[in-house]
């Protein structure tokens, strides 16, 4: 790709011109109070860092829900991995933020400070290839994310089969996004319409949100990252709203199709199956998580017997209200006070994409 074709995907989606004009029709469309919630981690760092909520009329209120796969792990999974770090002859391999999130009484970070053999890698196939190096040890993949991850992971894990490679294992502590949409609707959150993930939904495609606009009654749209594309999808939402209509609709059409990317569903659902699942400050989920087929077994980390320390939240963190749109991150004693990007007393302070670290990032006074 060209410097000018790169330019066309950047620059167009920045233009200020063109952002006064959304900005004007989104005050023209709109006088009621709405809660619009972005579901993607990545969406809420954007709008921070452009500074999106600072210029949308005050009756519009956004919240940020459990869109980073790094804060919805929950402590145990932080626990087992830490357990897996400290036995002979493993070596843990994982994406970089989830080595500073704390567990009950420790993290991966400490216990690599202490000479544990653990490895950041940027993807599965990372962690592969240290599996290939070292033939007479054990490699544990922690495998976070949501669908946007899971189909290279399944890949992996393929590769692995092939190759005979079985001191490669994974600790699935992967999520799916729709269910914990229907858990948000059902629960106690006031949601008039969802910003829905770009990543996920050029995986998964716009149907699995259906039921959203079906059963709840609440708009969806699909939005890209740029300034310009949430701005767009957030017109979007209110026209909805206005016209008392809930449906799907894709904004971010140069990525996203209704159908998602059928080759990268098939790997997913070949390797692995959808099983209940543990969200941090969510609760059990039913039908939310991935776990690998019995026909990969020989893969999966569980298979290990290990001992795990008992799990215990850290009592003044509100992570999990922050996840559920409950509270804004200011309204944590802990905020910036004694939790901050350096300090992280909850993994929504870790992550990059967290919400805290966004609001310490971006929002402090």
């Amino acid at each position: 790709m060209g410097g000018k074709d790169r330019l066309k995907y950047i620059d167009e989606y920045r233009n200020e011109e063109i952002a006064c004009r959304i900005i004007q029709k989104i005050k023209n469309i709109s006088k009621k109070s709405v809660n619009l919630m972005e579901v993607c981690g990545t969406h809420t760092v954007s709008i921070f860092r452009n500074g999106i909520r600072n210029i949308l009329p005050d009756n519009i209120h956004l919240l940020s829900g459990p869109g980073c796969p790094v804060c919805v792990t929950p402590i145990h999974n932080i626990d087992k991995i830490v357990a897996f770090s400290r036995e002979k002859d493993f070596i843990v391999t994982t994406f970089g933020d989830m080595i500073r999130v704390p567990g009950s009484t420790s993290s991966l970070e400490k216990e690599k400070a202490d000479g544990a053999d653990i490895r950041m890698v940027y993807s599965a196939l990372d962690a592969l290839n240290i599996a290939h190096n070292n033939p007479k040890k054990n490699i544990v993949f922690m495998g976070a994310g949501f669908e946007t991850t899971s189909p290279t992971i399944a890949s992996t894990v393929l590769m692995a089969q092939k190759e005979k490679l079985n001191n490669f294992s994974v600790l699935s502590v992967a999520k799916i996004m729709p269910p914990a949409m229907q858990a948000l609707m059902e629960g106690n959150v006031n949601i008039d319409g969802f910003i829905c993930p770009g990543h996920v939904s050029a995986i998964i495609g716009s149907k699995p949100y259906n039921f959203i606009a079906e059963e709840f009654n609440t708009p969806c749209v699909i939005c890209g990252f740029e300034p310009l594309d949430i701005l767009h999808g957030i017109y979007m939402l209110l026209e909805q709203l206005e016209k008392g209509k809930a449906e799907v609709e894709i904004q971010y059409k140069r990525a996203v199709k209704p159908q998602g990317n059928k080759i990268a569903q098939q790997k997913l659902n070949q390797v692995f199956y959808k099983i209940d699942s543990n969200w941090r400050g969510i609760g059990v989920i039913k039908k939310s998580g991935l776990d690998l087929r019995p026909e990969f077994q020989q893969f999966n980390a569980n298979r290990f017997n290990i001992s795990v320390e008992k799990s215990r939240e850290n009592p003044g963190c509100r992570c999990g209200e922050v996840l559920k749109g409950l509270i804004d991150p200011t309204e944590c004693p802990l905020f910036g006070k004694v939790c901050t990007p350096e300090n992280p007393k909850g993994a929504c302070m870790v992550s990059s994409e967290g919400t805290c670290a966004a609001y310490y990032k971006y929002s402090r006074e």
